[in-house]
């Protein structure tokens, strides 16, 4: 009986071993920022 207990244990233990391991990973998504306008030059007073 001992022995049988101590397998179905180990077999718990193996499983949840492998539960823990298979962890979920997110989904990365990258995002482009928008395109920087560039800014108004000084061309002088009337041009």
């Amino acid at each position: 009986m001992f022995r049988t207990i101590k397998i179905a244990s180990m077999l718990g233990l193996a499983a949840f071993a492998a539960a823990c391991t298979t962890a979920r990973q997110d989904e990365v998504v990258f995002v482009e920022p928008e395109p920087v306008a560039a800014e108004p030059v000084y061309t002088g007073k009337y041009k």
